[in-house]
């Protein structure tokens, strides 16, 4: 069961991670539909995803938190590294692949985007994608991220080197929406 609701909205709520969701993470992790658009290329077992819930989750310069949609773990969302000087962070997520499409993830970014802004009172918030992950793309253009740049085969994943494609957010443009 995830841990209390940190951020509630319409459709989703943004809850923390606690350690019973390890088993959860792992397996979304470990999962080809999730770890390739997000790149990444190494397999996670239990004490990994301990250290990661240990040295990340519980780390105060970043906020992690799990998605759920009516009460069920869907993904997670997180805002690392978290600059407080430059006043900007990166925003990282990822959906259970039987989800896609309900925006579900679209619901999750707006929140954390908010929160961001509102209570963090960041002046930016970066994203990433990688190559072939044009549903994040969309995504991102939707909430409002411009794209800023392109790292051309800056990444190799399953294979191939593939492009890094930068997006970007400022509080002003999220405010005059």
């Amino acid at each position: 069961m995830p841990g209390p609701a940190f951020i509630e909205g319409d459709s989703v709520a943004l809850r923390t991670i606690e350690e019973e969701d390890l088993e959860f993470l792992q397996r979304g992790i470990n999962d080809s539909e999730i770890r390739r658009p997000i790149g990444n290329t190494t397999p996670y077992n239990r004490d990994q995803e301990q250290e990661f819930f240990e040295n990340v989750v519980c780390d105060s310069e970043t906020v992690q938190l799990l998605v759920a949609s009516e009460g069920t773990p869907v993904g997670t969302i997180g805002l690392a590294p978290i600059d407080r000087e430059a006043g900007v962070a990166e925003v990282g997520y990822w959906i259970v692949p039987e989800r896609w499409g309900e925006g579900i993830g679209t619901a999750a970014v707006e929140s954390i985007v908010e929160y961001a802004f509102g209570q963090l009172r960041l002046h930016k918030v970066t994203a990433r994608t990688y190559a072939g992950n044009e549903g994040s793309e969309r995504l991102l253009e939707k909430v409002g991220f411009a794209e800023e740049g392109t790292r051309r085969e800056q990444t190799f994943i399953d294979g191939e080197h593939r492009d890094v494609h930068w997006f970007g957010l400022l509080a002003r443009e999220w405010r005059g929406r």
